[in-house]
């Protein structure tokens, strides 16, 4: 690790010599391998660019040009590299170094990205910023062949093709987001990287044409017929020619001289330029090269085996996948949708025994929902499984698509909640707000497995749009004896009692029982209820509460505004009930850092010992101000 000691900034690798750079690739390698291991991250695509970020960084001058990275989980490398090394033991911990890029963090990262698909976008408007100003500098998209399957991608292609600046896009083409990719592009894509015969195409036509003399303008025009046509028979990238980029490639993405000579040229070209680089995820760890999605993000892990550290339990998302593998074997019309995500989604046994039933529609929520709004019309049961964070990207069809025509949409929402490392990007807090006041959306959520496993066989014979939201991580097997029937619209009473009402949603009960245990001890025995329904609320169970308690104390695993406690002030302001008081708790109107699950609820009064210190201060505060 002797080279990688010396490198801290860009600068540091300008005057590498070739067999030096290929050296201190193999210790970069060897670092994220070690690093990741004991820290846990996105292992697979970081190992996969190091050649491509050195190149980047030595022929480009950061921070003056810019490197827009899509999603971000491949510029750990780039982290490396631009000063942060010895931040890399506290990566996606507390206070810790972020997994994505980030501001704040390094005035080397221009563009915070968690979601794929935004890079063109960003990176044209950082182009067209710097025209304005005068300014003369590069500005260079990466982007995966996975995202290239999001529609924001070719949204900012056909713009920047409009726009005619200098702009470079750099495909990484890996053939894989998280697991392989599907769709016309990724076969476009592989066309591109095994049919050779258009490079001797493209050279002996381009020869040609060389040796033919001025014929005149009607001989000239035929010729540039027959040579239009050609180029599509033979050349590649001719559908980003088309959209008015100029295509080079496919390159070796791990040849550190071919990538040099290519990014040294281009930046004496002008316009738009996209860059094929054909890359291999997981390069240098042998575990990850075979199976990357494994090692996409991965938890800490042993190297030597590969093998990660688990507790072994099971957890919602394969509850929800071995249930609805369950309900589709009785019933035909019940499909599965995903958006590049089956693994994650728990699908992966449904896609096994149902192939024909399940859709992955690749990294295209938007697509998704639409999708699913279009079979439920025809009288299937689409199932849409997707994490909350990436459902956002899809509001406007939730609302206009399945809503609005009352469709039977199954949305189930994983990782909703907090999520722990990811951090801003992925925590899932904003779906009870956006979601709950969308008119004919129903919301549910489930306070464990076996609750998970009835809301679903509720939902799928449900008639109207309905959503699922449960958590990332272990299924709990708590309260396994509060099973009561699933009743539209019908919460359930956990423990009787008075003055304090506890109404909490999903996964949140443990922590209001332990709240509620610490308020024995003042001699207050509180009523708790597990809300279940989110939207539509069970308003019987808030009139009992307004009638035997003087304190409502809403806890959700989400955002306070927009939340189901504001719904509960809403129901009692439109009702005239005001001699009770409501506390909300949730999180606060702001964008929740990276951390694990416990620190972050602890850090927000979210788990039994703050939400017990939260009610007996403001109790406190109420009798001090009498």
């Amino acid at each position: 690790m002797n080279l990688l000691k010396q490198v801290n900034f860009p600068k540091d690798i300008k005057n590498m010599e070739e067999k030096t750079l290929k050296q201190l690739a193999k210790e970069i390698r060897h670092f994220l391998i070690h690093s990741v291991s004991k820290t846990g991250g996105h292992l697979a695509s970081n190992l996969g660019v190091v050649e491509l970020t050195l190149a980047l960084h030595y022929c480009f001058d950061l921070p003056k040009d810019k490197i827009v990275w899509d999603v971000g989980h491949q510029a750990y490398v780039h982290k490396l590299l631009t000063g942060r090394k010895k931040q890399f033991c506290h990566l996606r911990q507390f206070h810790g170094l972020s997994g994505f890029p980030k501001p704040h963090e390094s005035e080397y990262d221009v563009f915070a990205a968690g979601h794929s698909s935004t890079s063109i976008s960003a990176a044209l408007g950082i182009a067209k910023a710097r025209d304005l100003k005068g300014e003369q500098n590069h500005v260079i998209a990466v982007i995966g062949d996975g995202a290239m399957s999001g529609g924001l991608a070719y949204e900012a292609l056909n713009n920047a093709a409009k726009e005619n600046t200098n702009l470079i896009v750099i495909l990484n083409d890996n053939e894989m987001s998280i697991v392989n990719n599907v769709g016309a592009m990724s076969r476009y894509l592989t066309h591109l990287r095994t049919d050779s015969a258009y490079i001797h195409a493209k050279e002996s036509f381009q020869n040609f044409s060389k040796k033919v003399p001025l014929l005149g303008n009607a001989a000239n025009f035929v010729f540039e017929k027959m040579r239009s046509g050609a180029k599509f028979l033979f050349l590649p990238g001719m559908l980003f020619e088309e959209m008015g980029f100029h295509y080079i490639g496919p390159i070796d993405g791990h040849n550190l001289e071919e990538l040099k000579e290519v990014f040294q040229n281009v930046k004496q070209m002008r316009g738009p330029l996209l860059i094929h680089v054909k890359t291999k995820k997981g390069k240098g760890y042998p575990y990850a090269e075979q199976e990357s999605w494994k090692y996409h993000g991965v938890g800490k892990f042993d190297i030597k085996t590969g093998k990660t550290f688990s507790n072994g339990k099971e957890d919602y998302s394969a509850v929800f996948g071995k249930k609805l593998v369950e309900l589709a074997e009785k019933n035909e019309n019940i499909l599965a949708l995903t958006a590049a995500m089956a693994s994650g989604t728990g699908l992966l046994e449904f896609q096994k025994k149902f192939p024909k039933r399940f859709f992955d529609v690749a990294i295209a929520e938007q697509h998704g929902v639409t999708f699913s709004a279009g079979l439920a019309c025809q009288g299937m049961i689409p199932v849409f499984a997707v994490y909350s964070t990436f459902l956002q990207r899809a509001y406007d069809q939730i609302v206009h698509d399945v809503c609005m025509q009352k469709l039977p949409v199954v949305f189930a929402i994983d990782r909703a909640g907090i999520v722990g490392a990811d951090g801003e990007t992925h925590q899932g807090v904003f779906d009870i707000a956006y979601l709950s006041h969308i008119p004919n959306m129903t919301l549910v959520s489930p306070k464990n497995k076996w609750e998970l496993e009835e809301m679903l066989t509720f939902a799928v014979n449900f008639k109207n749009p309905i959503a699922i939201r449960y958590p990332r991580g272990t299924a709990s097997e708590e309260f396994k004896n509060h099973q009561q029937p699933i009743t539209y619209g019908k919460s359930e009473v956990i423990q009787k009692g008075t003055k304090i009402a506890l109404l909490t949603e999903g996964h949140m009960l443990p922590f209001a029982m332990q709240a509620a245990e610490k308020l024995k001890q003042k001699n207050i025995i509180p009523l708790v209820v597990n809300m279940r329904f989110l939207k539509p609320l069970d308003t019987q169970i808030l009139q009992e509460a307004a009638k035997c308690c003087d304190y409502i104390v809403t806890v959700e695993d989400g955002v306070r505004q927009g939340g189901f406690g504001t719904k509960v002030l809403e129901y009692y302001s439109d009702c005239g009930i005001y001699g009770v008081k409501v506390w909300n708790m949730g999180f606060p109107d702001k964008y929740i850092e990276q951390g694990t699950t416990e620190e972050l609820y602890h850090e927000y009064q979210l788990d039994g010992e703050g939400i017990y210190q939260s009610i007996i201060n403001k109790m406190e505060l109420e009798r001090n101000c009498k």
